[in-house]
């Protein structure tokens, strides 16, 4: 199992700084502050920095604005990729996650080649505004998107439509992973690549209750049972602040025993301009073929 740490960010973000569980970054022109429980440590610009941002979401799950200059959406890109990012009073996200680029990037390069005459398939679970089917689409994949928020999947179709991938084979829905899973394998279905980022916690449609730590294990072994006969990847991301990237590797590797490939782990960082230090945000593991 090799281990990495991969590095984030893209043309029109910038993580400034980060320290006193707080980061400041910079989306396109806007420069915000959001809090942000793994910055344990003390930041490393000055106030005149962090007092020049537009607005802030505090720990109490706030935003304050302190300049007129707020748009309700702007795009921003990746590649050729456009999309919407916006400040939305029910989250501290923004609907794009910058850590995530290597990712992006690595799926972009993962060319999907036809088989008798048919496009390979990606499933993305928990797709939340589809960047990576974004992604899987410019790499010639047909892509089902699937996840538990309506608002989530149209914000992710608007992104379609920005990138001009209109016409691309994607197929939207609204569901709960585990049921739509089980769905799936009823109908002996199968899928060439798979791309997963579950909560540590959270609810479906109808308040179908997730918890990683019961049902991760569960979740992989039904999307083993989902893989076709010449698979190519499945991609695992977490958000969890209690668990390591070397248990995902050990979970991925029991659900590909026998397959062959590589597993690979480790952490998705950001760093920042103003010093040296580096914001750890999310983990990973990934098989391959």
């Amino acid at each position: 199992m090799n281990i990495q740490i991969l590095k984030g960010g893209f043309d029109g973000y910038e993580l400034i700084d980060s320290g006193n569980w707080k980061r400041l970054e910079r989306f396109g022109d806007l420069k915000i502050i959001r809090h942000e429980p793994r910055a344990w440590w003390r930041n490393s610009a000055g106030k005149n920095e962090w007092n020049g941002a537009d607005a802030e979401f505090d720990s109490d799950g706030r935003w304050s604005f302190r300049s007129g200059k707020i748009p309700p959406a702007f795009q921003m890109k990746f590649k050729d990729l456009k999309f919407e990012a916006k400040i939305s009073h029910a989250s501290r996200h923004l609907g794009v996650f910058p850590e995530q680029s290597p990712h992006w990037e690595w799926i972009c390069s993962k060319k999907g080649i036809p088989q008798k005459g048919k496009r390979p398939t990606l499933l993305n679970m928990f797709a939340y505004t589809g960047i990576s089917t974004l992604c899987a689409l410019s790499a010639g994949y047909e892509v089902v998107h699937v996840d538990a928020s309506k608002p989530a999947l149209d914000w992710a179709k608007r992104n379609q439509e920005l990138s001009g991938l209109g016409s691309a084979p994607v197929r939207w829905l609204l569901d709960d992973a585990m049921k739509f899973l089980a769905r799936e394998i009823r109908r002996n279905r199968s899928y060439d690549a798979i791309v997963l980022d579950p909560p540590s916690f959270g609810r479906g449609p109808s308040k179908e209750l997730w918890k990683a730590e019961e049902s991760l294990h569960e979740l992989l072994s039904m999307c083993r049972q989902l893989l076709s006969d010449n698979p190519s990847y499945i991609l695992l991301t977490m958000y969890n602040i209690e668990a390591s990237s070397l248990m995902l590797g050990n979970i991925l590797s029991d659900t590909c025993s026998g397959l062959g490939g590589a597993i690979n782990c480790g952490e998705l960082i950001l760093g920042q301009t103003t010093s040296e230090k580096v914001l750890p945000l999310s983990i990973f593991a990934k098989w391959e073929r």
